[in-house]
């Protein structure tokens, strides 16, 4: 997977309806049980990353032959977004992009995912993330979610 035909690189503008694309479709794939991702519109999600996470956020992507294919979207040390193009899941990515979270930000990182997302709060586990939480996410979902942790070993 980590071919040259690969690579994760900061985010740019022309990357912004590839990466909204990424974001509607990896979130209705992964969300069957969340009818508010279910209703969520391509136009509606492009809307919101404009106004909320594109303004917030620093943003890597990751490319296949130079087509966006994945991203991380982080706020200081707190994963905010990291979704994979569903044709792309299980090929390594979410591993990468974690990899890239942990050297920004070495001291430690913080996210929530949903209770329901299995294959999310498998690839933290299995990267050393600790669930120190469970609680409800924000409206409108207000479903069940867990609150992850990640902290290096010399740190506790």
């Amino acid at each position: 997977m980590n071919d040259a035909s690969t690579a994760i690189r900061p985010f740019e503008d022309q990357d912004e309806q590839a990466v909204i694309g990424v974001w509607h479709g990896s979130g209705r794939a992964a969300y069957r049980f969340l009818p508010t991702w279910q209703a969520l519109t391509l136009e509606r999600a492009g809307e919101i990353f404009r106004e909320v996470i594109r303004p917030r956020c620093n943003i890597w992507v990751g490319t296949r032959r130079e087509h966006v294919v994945a991203f991380l979207a982080m706020t200081g040390s707190y994963i905010d977004r990291m979704y994979v193009d569903p044709t792309e899941w299980r090929r390594n990515w979410g591993t990468r992009l974690v990899l890239l979270a942990k050297t920004l930000h070495p001291d430690g990182l913080e996210l929530r995912t949903h209770q329901e997302n299995h294959a999310a709060r498998q690839l933290y586990e299995k990267h050393g993330f600790r669930a120190v939480k469970f609680g409800l996410s924000p409206p409108p979902e207000s479903a069940p979610d867990v609150e992850y942790h990640w902290r290096p070993a010399h740190l506790g």
